[in-house]
């Protein structure tokens, strides 16, 4: 059994990173590497803080992780050392624990335990560390290995789009004998992974070695093939079984500032695609934050991304800006009770490197110069609050000032799948959230075509995209089969408990 005493006698440890003036001269991962006994001794103590509760909130599928990871039975098989088999219980319910284990904000960890009382407990088990340190020791050790079908259905699958909620789709469905054809419209596989997420967050290497596991189990990968474009969307009707339409929801949600026509304002994914083709071998990044006064307007995942990949290129200064007030550093127990997720600050590890944030402030205007090109930009101190029905707003409380500005990156949020020519060439409309919708099976109101990940939910986690992926596998295997063994983590109305 687990100790039910190690959260007392062991600290919580996050895992070391490395020095913030080395690692913002590379684009490798932020982590530290350690020596193997010392990396493996010091997980093992952290995975010991793990009590195995009665309740393991850490994987409920509303307040913890969507994929129901079992996460107090691999914790204490890493306390006993008992590595293979604690992969073997990670991969019973995530498809890429690398994908989670490098990206996910870990709702698992507000969820645990020991995060009702941290002064008391220490704080909640460095689950994230635990999950990541698993896979990779099984990837070092060689214990991934393909899983190819034992038997064919003789049934053809199609999906679309080769980000995290696609690519889970696509293994579960080929594992359980099914034909299975990714297509995306870019050059390489990956979708948001590859062109949307920081080289220094998630080595494109550790993508690529997954994806080579899949491609020995049998799954085809099709590249720089924008269905409803190049394939019609009817022809991809009649040559497969059912269809699984995983395209994300990259519809970048724009601003509405005086002088967003200047040279040097762009949308975020922009700056990120472009950075992460250069670091692919594509050669120099159109847009560059080297030498400039780079302004950030977002406080998520996105605008941090943003933040540290212009420190990397050798930006001149970096600011963030968020409309909103500075959430405090600790849970706030009435507005956000355990084991809901938190409302507090959050310091992504690119904010030990430089640059600064301002909270409560929104753009007014961006200034520029004769040849149209942005130099400035006008601020204003807001502050915001919510309408009679519920809505975010901001009023602006102060004159306009003045920051220095050359790059203007917009870091506001998604607002859905956007005109992709597939939808339409599948008889499909967006609902008003800009999304697809489905039925209890994941199936949309064309026959045989289902949806999942982002292009359902809307921007979301990793883990809720692998989750939805896993999900619509099984509904799919249903529908090719009239039964499925694969499991179905979540239902297509499931969502996280908040507010």
């Amino acid at each position: 059994m687990a100790d039910p005493r190690g959260f007392l006698n062991v600290a919580r440890a996050d895992a070391p990173k490395r020095a913030t003036s080395e690692r913002i001269g590379d684009w490798r991962d932020v982590y530290a590497e350690q020596p193997w006994e010392t990396w493996h001794d010091d997980v093992a103590q952290q995975a010991r803080r793990c009590m195995d509760c009665g309740i393991p909130f850490c994987h409920s599928g509303s307040a913890g992780c969507p994929l129901g990871n079992l996460i107090p039975e691999w914790n204490d098989l890493v306390r006993r050392g008992r590595w293979d088999a604690a992969a073997e219980r990670l991969h019973a319910t995530n498809n890429f624990p690398e994908f989670t284990g490098h990206l996910c904000p870990a709702p698992c960890e507000p969820a645990c335990v020991l995060s009702i009382a941290e002064d008391h407990t220490g704080g909640a088990v460095t689950i994230k560390r635990v999950e990541l340190a698993i896979i990779d020791t099984a990837w070092a050790t060689g214990s991934v290995v393909p899983q190819p079908p034992t038997v064919s259905s003789g049934r053809s699958v199609a999906v679309v789009g080769s980000g995290p909620a696609g690519l889970a789709a696509a293994q579960q469905l080929t594992r359980a004998g099914h034909d299975v054809t990714v297509y995306e419209r870019d050059d390489r596989v990956g979708g948001l992974l590859r062109y949307g997420i920081p080289e220094y967050k998630l080595e494109k290497c550790v993508l690529d070695q997954r994806l080579m596991q899949m491609r020995a189990e049998g799954t085809r990968f099709i590249t720089e093939c924008d269905v409803g474009v190049q394939l019609p969307a009817r022809q991809l009707q009649q040559q497969y079984d059912a269809i699984v339409l995983a395209v994300g929801a990259l519809q970048s949600r724009d601003a509405d500032v005086p002088g967003r026509h200047l040279n040097g304002v762009h949308l975020a994914m922009e700056h990120l695609v472009a950075a992460n083709r250069e670091c692919a071998g594509d050669g120099p990044a159109p847009i560059s934050a080297a030498g400039k006064h780079v302004v950030i307007i977002g406080g998520g995942d996105t605008a941090a991304d943003c933040y540290g990949t212009a420190l990397r290129q050798g930006a001149a200064s970096v600011t963030q800006l968020d409309r909103y007030p500075e959430p405090p550093p600790r849970r706030d127990s009435e507005r956000t009770p355990w084991p809901m997720w938190p409302l507090l600050l959050r310091n992504y590890p690119v904010h030990e490197e430089g640059g600064e944030r301002r909270f409560a402030v929104a753009a007014h205007r961006f200034a520029g110069d004769a040849s149209g090109s942005i130099t400035a930009m006008e601020l204003v101190k807001v502050r915001a609050h919510k309408d009679r029905d519920g809505n975010r707003s901001i009023t602006p409380v102060s004159d306009p000032f003045t920051i220095p500005c050359d790059l203007a990156l917009l870091a506001i949020g998604f607002e859905g799948v956007g005109d992709l020519p597939v939808v339409s060439g599948l008889g499909l409309e967006l609902n008003r959230r800009g999304t697809l919708s489905c039925g209890p099976g994941w199936q949309t109101r064309t026959p045989g075509v289902f949806v999942c990940g982002d292009a359902h939910r809307g921007a979301s986690l990793v883990v809720w995209a692998i989750a939805e992926g896993r999900s619509v596998a099984h509904a799919v295997d249903a529908y090719l089969t009239g039964h499925s063994d694969l499991p179905a983590p979540v239902h297509p109305t499931a969502l996280p408990l908040a507010l």
